[in-house]
């Protein structure tokens, strides 16, 4: 499935959207998506489309970029906080 399905009215010259397309590949393969229609891979493309209109070109940070924007944010880990006035436990 080519990104330019996804490019809904954007205009890009066509390197870049050769660029975009090899991005969005390696991404698919990393995800390892098989499913043509999977929301994981709709919100990658779209984050490619996003990072390419802010003017980058390079495949692989297109793809890592598209790939970490996807990822779920951790939280952080809890944090046990102690009265100092408290007796030793």
């Amino acid at each position: 499935m080519p990104i330019r399905q996804y490019l809904e009215g954007h205009r890009f010259d066509a390197e870049t959207v050769r660029l975009m397309g090899v991005a969005f590949a390696m991404a698919v393969v990393t995800l390892q998506q098989r499913r043509r229609n999977d929301p994981l891979r709709d919100s990658v493309a779209h984050k490619i489309i996003e990072l390419a209109k802010a003017g980058e070109r390079d495949p692989e940070r297109l793809c890592d970029g598209a790939l970490k924007a996807t990822q779920p944010t951790q939280p952080m880990a809890p944090v046990l906080i102690r009265d100092p006035d408290a007796p030793p436990i």
